[in-house]
């Protein structure tokens, strides 16, 4: 499989204004500039992105990865947090931290750890992420 995302820029860094859209229309023309990625104005941003990719990806990962040791789960909840740091003349990120709180009947905690470390490793987004990856589950 092979998708894509589409990004737009007009101007300088600071004045410049841009807008992100992906093939399938989830996002079109979303605005994204400076301000929006380092002064917390409104638009988005690609860390922002990444941490919704990551999220998704992990938590689709581990309900594969639950279904095959024969659970469903209810209800799952995963938030990724980013983190953009300065780094000598640029940037980069560091981290992405999964916190996730689950409703899964029937699994005990040591089962519901052990499958979801599986699906941190195994997530396609945590494998191309080069950043340190933590994950904190929680069942509810």
């Amino acid at each position: 499989m092979t998708t894509f995302g589409t990004a737009v820029w007009k101007g300088g860094l600071k004045d410049g204004k841009g807008a992100i859209s992906t093939k399938s229309g989830a996002l079109a023309d979303v605005p994204y500039g400076f301000a929006s990625r380092f002064e917390g104005q409104p638009g988005t941003n690609p860390e922002e992105l990444i941490g919704g990719a990551h999220a998704g990806c992990f938590t689709m990962a581990l309900s594969l990865i639950l279904g095959e040791a024969g659970f469903t789960a209810e209800q799952m909840d995963t938030k990724a947090e980013i983190s953009l740091v300065k780094q000598g003349d640029g940037f980069a990120i560091t981290k992405s931290h999964l916190t996730l709180r689950a409703k899964i009947p029937g699994i005990d905690d040591a089962k519901f750890q052990e499958l979801a470390g599986m699906a941190e490793k195994g997530c396609p987004v945590s494998k191309v992420l080069n950043c340190e990856i933590s994950l904190d589950a929680s069942l509810v």
